[in-house]
């Protein structure tokens, strides 16, 4: 699969079978992920691998999309880290870039993934019990797991609907 291929056929998964997802399949897809641009490379994010049942459910009680992160046998918690952090807009920026990275690298190996926001309400209840560092910042919970077989298919605006025309100059 091209990298196109994998942009235009990626797909949020919120169906998982009860296949493991593997320490070392995590690994890989933090790989992808740490290889993302981020300015002046300081390279802000962390990434907390959670497969302790446990935590996934307390966690699934954060959120209105408690069934997808229940039902996800791994998650990944995306943070941003102060101590490294120059400008917190654009290191957000660069989070964003490494979660897309991660989302490719899944879907690249037949791995499904869903990118979480909603819980971000519930920020400091997720880094209380995840016991990170004061420095850190929740930024995303990723859901990963090994999809249920169904057709997904995405819709997409037209580009003309994105593609704005700059002034015209003299």
């Amino acid at each position: 699969m091209d990298a196109f291929e994998a942009i235009t056929t990626r797909r949020s998964v919120r169906e998982f079978t009860d296949r493991e997802v593997t320490d070392r399949e995590l690994d890989r897809l933090i790989e992808a992920a740490r290889w993302a641009p981020s300015g002046l490379n300081n390279q802000p994010w962390r990434f907390m691998k959670v497969t302790d049942r446990s935590l996934i459910e307390d966690l699934s009680h954060m959120t209105k999309y408690r069934g997808v992160v229940a039902g996800a046998p791994a998650l990944m918690a995306i943070f941003i880290d102060a101590d490294e952090m120059y400008d917190r807009t654009r290191d957000l920026m660069s989070a964003g870039a490494a979660i897309q990275n991660l989302l490719l690298a899944a879907h690249e190996t037949g791995m499904g993934a869903c990118w979480l926001g909603e819980i971000l309400a519930k920020r400091e209840d997720v880094q209380a019990l995840l016991e990170v560092p004061d420095s850190f910042e929740f930024v995303a919970l990723v859901a990963l797991g090994w999809p249920v077989e169904r057709e997904r298919s995405g819709v997409r605006h037209p580009p003309e609907k994105f593609v704005v025309q700059p002034p015209e100059t003299d």
